[in-house]
């Protein structure tokens, strides 16, 4: 926004904090104290991966399953591995591991456990996997967990694996609880480096990173009261709220700090230099919270509980990082005063000598870019362009054990089930079917042979399995339905989850891939098949199905999340600045830094590059998920560093209304401090690259790269290469907006 010297609210509010200064740091050492306590439980609190489309049809049909079949959508696989490489699949090795079973499968939690017999391919005999299936939901699966492992016991002989959805979301949140430890092992010290660095001082370089560690505690905190009311918030909450916490706090407290020390130099005391810091980086930190929370606010306009914790978690930590800048902060700043620069880690005379380079080297920069403003901008434009290319191709999935590396025994069983099981067997698709009567009827098995028969004529069906192709071996329906008198074969039928009363299962066996477009696809051409009115309700569930309503309401609600952004964005910018073009240019220099840096998360996610520098497993998709949440974090950002270096701009530019000069001053008052917070940003979100988590890695290198583009490439050369080009139409805005300074001027 335009700063100015005249005293408004920020300035007001900045001689109250100066005046209840000991009050205030006080309160917030009690409430960081008694948060703290919280804090450290919400990682295990929270059991949902959040990416179940609650609601939709394959929810539904689910729904149906669970509570009318008994069949359980929380599973697992025990994959057992011969260590001498000798068969599994003799009667003497499939005893042994039966017997070894016994105690799991006397638990009442247990519902069915058998041994994989189907859907074998290739020669490997060293590789066999026990399916279990349980009678609770997810989260009470995932909180017994720990009791359910220790029930499957070592055989000397072979390598045993728990594997599938209840051991990979076990894994996922036992990883979320590591990488936020790891994740601040390695920012942490690096940010407290560059910061001694930049400041030169302890007290001023020890500051950012206290208000990033209140903001993050203190939010964990609140979240813990939170998840005892609910169970929908999802595991990757924690690692969302501790990045973005550390990034948002440090950067905006990196900004205060450093123009504390400046106002020290030109305000006749402290109290003004705290009041002065309110009314300006105070009041720029504001609007800058503001662009952040409007991508997180938009988040939640998508239908997922993963949407909707992110944005929850995400608008409360940088809100509180607003908050704690505008209290905390500013009471310590009063606190501290002249003393913020005691206790040199740099030698005075450097820092000074370092300060001046700096400045002109930052003038330099301003000038020589605005010299060939038109240069410049085709050619940022054209690699920023080309980093984005690889966006049109982007292919997404939504990926299980690939999120977690091999070392996790779910992810290595995984990889083995790959490689012993047909994909196409493991994951079919269910038509859950009720008819008008019971199964047992005549009428019911002849339009089950229809429906059967309609099926498998759908492009993309290999086998469809059901109740009367079990009984395949009677020649009519009528001896098929005398058969169904005999209560042993109905058990069977029944203990085999196929029927139940008037429900129908039938399984579809895809002749395609069974995760990507022609999965989807097939999912589609089932949903529209119509088997006639002897079907009352049908359901098309199963793993493709969930995968696919995922994407679809990812992809439906992706128009109004965009559309959200890029108004509301223009408009906070455009009533902080009073212009018509500054804000559409900022707008347009974040979707090239946003595409850019999404460009390169497809190169390295999807097409493998650098996958082994970065630890990835590349799985020839993107998360679903990933575009979204790189969109919503990225363009608020990016779009802090915009709203610092332009409140300068505009400082300067108030004052002179000389556009050049506005530019090269507001380059040089901020240059450097850009640079510093966004290398800080970088090491902070950078660290999640190396964690164990596949989508936080993604997160943390699309943010990261972002932010390095934005703070190096759009920043120091296409804005004061644009600033030129757009001269005093950068400044323009209809009369009826103009400051009354302005009115009278023109």
């Amino acid at each position: 926004m335009r700063e100015t010297d005249k005293h408004g609210l920020f300035w007001h509010w900045g001689k109250l904090m100066y005046r209840r200064r000991h009050l205030v740091w006080s309160v917030w050492v009690i409430i960081f104290l008694v948060m703290a306590l919280f804090a450290f439980q919400v990682p295990s609190m929270l059991k949902d991966n959040g990416f179940t489309p609650a609601g939709s049809e394959s929810d539904n049909g689910l729904n149906v399953l669970r509570d009318e079949m008994g069949i359980s959508a929380t599973m697992m696989d025990i994959v057992y591995e011969s260590k001498d490489g000798s068969s599994l699949m003799t009667d003497q090795a499939m005893q042994l591991i039966e017997q070894s079973l016994s105690k799991l499968q006397e638990q009442p939690y247990v519902t069915d456990l058998h041994v994989r017999q189907d859907g074998r391919i290739g020669n490997r005999q060293d590789v066999t996997s026990v399916n279990v299936i349980f009678n609770m939901d997810t989260n009470d699966a995932l909180e017994q967990y720990p009791d359910i492992r220790r029930l499957i016991p070592d055989i000397p002989s072979m390598n045993i694996y728990a594997s599938g959805a209840t051991p990979v979301y076990y894994d996922m949140q036992e990883a979320s609880k590591r990488d936020i430890v790891k994740s601040e092992m390695i920012g942490l010290p690096i940010a407290l480096i560059v910061l001694l660095i930049v400041f030169g001082t302890l007290l001023a370089g020890l500051l950012p990173l206290i208000v990033g560690l209140f903001s993050v505690t203190v939010t964990l905190g609140l979240l813990y009261f939170i998840a005892l009311s609910t169970d929908s918030l999802s595991n990757f909450l924690p690692n969302v709220v501790t990045m973005l916490g550390l990034a948002v706090g440090i950067d905006y407290a990196l900004f205060m700090v450093s123009r504390f020390r400046e106002e020290l130099r030109c305000q006749p005391s402290i109290e003004q230099a705290v009041a002065m810091t309110a009314q300006r980086a105070g009041q720029s930190i504001f609007f800058s919270g503001v662009a952040v929370l409007i991508g997180l606010v938009a988040m939640a306009f998508i239908d997922l509980s993963l949407f909707r914790s992110l944005s929850l978690g995400g608008v409360m930590v940088v809100s509180m990082s607003v908050i704690v800048g505008n209290t905390l902060l500013l009471s310590l700043l009063a606190v501290f005063g002249e003393k913020i620069n005691r206790y040199p880690v740099i030698p005075r005379r450097f820092r000074r000598s370092t300060d001046g380079e700096e400045s002109r080297f930052w003038i330099k920069i301003a000038h020589g870019v605005m010299k060939r403003p038109v240069t410049i901008v085709i050619l940022l434009c054209a690699i920023l362009i080309t980093c984005a290319l690889p966006v049109g191709g982007m292919k997404i999935g939504i990926p299980a054990a690939e999120v977690l590396p091999p070392k996790y025994e779910s992810r290595y069983g995984a990889d083995l089930m790959n490689e012993v099981y047909d994909p196409h067997e493991l994951t079919p698709v269910q038509l859950v079917l009720r008819a008008d009567k019971a199964y047992t009827e005549l009428d019911t098995i002849q339009e089950a042979e229809k429906w059967a028969d309609q099926i498998l004529k759908v492009e993309g069906v290999r086998r469809v399995d059901s109740y009367v192709a079990a009984l395949a071996q009677l020649p009519t329906a009528e001896a098929k339905a005398g058969a169904l008198q005999n209560e042993q074969l109905r058990a069977q039928l029944e203990g085999s989850h196929l029927v139940k009363g008037q429900l129908i299962i039938m399984q579809v066996i895809p002749d395609v891939q069974p995760d990507g477009d022609e999965a989807f696809e097939l999912v589609r051409q089932l949903r529209e098949l119509d088997l006639g009115s002897d079907v009352n309700e049908k359901y098309v569930t199963g793993r493709p199905a969930v995968q696919l309503d995922i994407i679809d309401r990812i992809t439906n609600a992706l128009p109004y999340v965009v559309g959200f952004i890029l108004l509301v964005t223009y408009f906070v910018l455009f009533i902080a600045f009073r212009s018509v073009l500054l804000p559409l240019k900022a707008v347009l220099m974040n979707i090239l830094s946003l595409g850019a840096s999404l460009g390169i998360v497809v190169l390295v996610f999807q097409h493998g590059y650098l996958a082994d520098l970065f630890q990835v497993t590349s799985t020839g998709i993107v998360v679903a998920m990933l575009p979204v949440i790189i969109f919503c974090v990225v363009f608020g950002i990016s779009m802090d560093y915009e709203v610092f270096l332009l409140s300068r701009i505009a400082e300067e530019y108030d004052r002179t209304k000389n556009n050049e000069h506005s530019t090269a001053e507001g380059l040089k008052k901020t240059g450097s401090i850009i640079t510093s917070a966004a290398f800080i940003l970088i090491v902070v979100v950078g660290a999640f690259i190396f964690t164990d988590n596949e989508m936080m890695k993604a997160i943390g290198l699309g943010l990261a790269t972002s932010v390095l583009l934005d703070a190096t490439l759009i920043r120091v050369f296409l804005v004061p290469a644009l600033m030129k080009l757009m001269g005093k139409l950068n400044w323009w805005a209809p009369r009826l907006f103009r400051s009354k300074s302005e009115r009278n001027a023109a």
